[in-house]
């Protein structure tokens, strides 16, 4: 079996929509910024700050709702929904007249946007089985995200020459469609059944306390913040920086843009090589080391080439730092419960972001460029160090643990937890009623489920 992701036909129809909405977003992001530009003037980072952070927040207290939820609908017909629905909202882009359309637009769009990543992000692994293969997924669907970064602004950039910033959300509008066509001809593996128990508020709820009982994912939330704070500062205030500092035209906002993405693409190409020297671990505090050098040399406000490198770098680190984050959390997850806890890792990364927004743009907007620049720098090394600290060595997932007696109700089949007799012959292996776990001490791939409530004590 070849270990090219793109030789399994469902994942090569995803990864070419997820390509194509990818590409018209982030024709989305060049435009708001010039129309906040437009509207705000100097005060653009201030507006594009608040904007990000509305879109922050629908992702931090949707995402959770998706992901206990989802299992009880199509996750097709939910995901062509979605873009269908965010198409709209972009084709009301160009028609904002006051600042706080914007807040509300960006709210609903990226609403319906935290619905669609994590639930698409847990659909690849149902495809992908070998972790090779899933490996390069995720290094493939970080080219996909930098698309965003260093294509979709050239295309902007060339655009621009041509009409204004408003047929660019068209575009984006465009793109959406094509993507909701693209998942309707994709054929998408059945879900595997759901362990729960407990009422509404326990399943919404259920990926983000298993996140927060898991110790390398407590680790790999600490460096989100560092990610969430780097990633801030080229988003909101490159147009500053561009337009108010080097006094350069709008198309070389464009260029920044895509200097931070082929810094974030090289990484992603040659990730598959670094995976097989260092672990997954290594790979990303590395490039959180590389975004705390970054931010510092940032701060001394370089000229055009120096900063155009600098950016480079920047994405660089970026790219290391995110790119394995999808296999820890899926080394984490129980396979049954991989939407809850991607969702969990979208809605508190994004909160790292809801945060990252405000403060980027409120700390240029009242200290300066060169202050907010360092003071992300130490945020980044203090991260770092921390993960360095409290990030558990682990070399297998493999461990020994002790289960109570235990007596609960939820839908199982009989697996090695769930070894009992029924009086009568069941037609559907998946089931559900009371039944009892006698006191085991056993070693297996570890997660936080129903089964195993606490991480186990060294």
């Amino acid at each position: 079996m070849t270990n090219n992701p793109l030789s399994n036909p469902s994942f090569t129809k995803l990864f070419a929509a997820q390509i194509i909405a990818l590409v018209g977003t982030g024709l989305s992001t060049v435009a708001l910024s010039l129309l906040a530009y437009d509207m705000a003037g100097g005060r653009a980072g201030f507006v594009l700050g608040i904007a990000l952070a509305c879109k922050m927040a629908a992702y931090v207290f949707f995402a959770p709702i998706i992901g206990g939820m989802v299992h009880r609908i199509s996750r097709k017909l939910f995901l062509i929904s979605m873009d269908v629905l965010r198409a709209i909202i972009v084709l009301l882009m160009p028609f904002v007249s006051e600042i706080w359309h914007i807040y509300v637009l960006i709210f609903l769009l990226n609403l319906f946007s935290a619905g669609f990543k994590p639930v698409f992000q847990a659909v690849i692994p149902d495809i992908l089985n070998n972790d090779e293969q899933y490996g390069k997924a995720l290094a493939y669907s970080r080219v996909a995200y930098d698309l965003e970064n260093i294509l979709s602004p050239t295309l902007a950039g060339i655009g621009l020459l041509f009409f204004t910033y408003t047929g660019l959300f068209v575009f984006n509008s465009v793109a959406f469609v094509i993507s909701a066509l693209i998942i309707i001809i994709t054929l998408l593996p059945k879900p595997k059944p759901v362990e729960r128990s407990g009422n509404f508020i326990d399943e919404i709820t259920f990926g983000v306390i298993s996140y927060f009982k898991t110790p390398r994912l407590r680790s790999l939330l600490v460096l989100y913040i560092g990610i969430a704070v780097g990633s801030s500062m080229v988003i909101v205030n490159t147009v500053i920086y561009v337009k108010d500092y080097l006094m350069l035209p709008d198309t070389t906002l464009a260029l920044f843009f895509a200097c931070s993405g082929l810094g974030s693409m090289l990484m992603a190409f040659t990730y598959p090589v670094i995976a097989k020297k260092l672990d997954d671990k290594a790979v990303i505090q590395i490039g959180i080391l590389i975004l705390a050098i970054s931010l510092f040399l940032m701060s001394y406000e370089p000229t055009f080439s120096s900063a155009l490198i600098n950016w480079f770098l920047i994405g660089a680190g970026l790219s290391l730092s995110q790119i394995p984050t999808g296999k820890i959390v899926n080394m984490s997850a129980n396979p049954n419960d991989r939407t809850a806890y991607f969702s969990a890792q979208f809605s508190l990364s994004h909160l790292c972001w809801l945060i990252g927004y405000l403060a980027a743009g409120q700390l240029v907007y009242i200290f300066g460029f060169s202050f907010t620049a360092v003071f992300f720098a130490c945020i980044v090394s203090i991260c770092l160090i921390y993960s360095v600290l409290f990030w558990p060595n682990e070399e297998e997932n493999i461990l020994t643990h002790t289960h109570t007696n235990l007596t609960h109700q939820h839908t199982h089949k009989h697996d090695d937890h769930h070894q009992h007799k029924h009086r009568q012959n069941l037609d559907d292996p998946n089931h559900s009623h009371q039944h009892s776990h006698n006191k085991i001490t056993h070693k297996h791939p570890f997660h936080i489920d129903i089964h195993h409530q606490n991480w186990p004590s060294n």
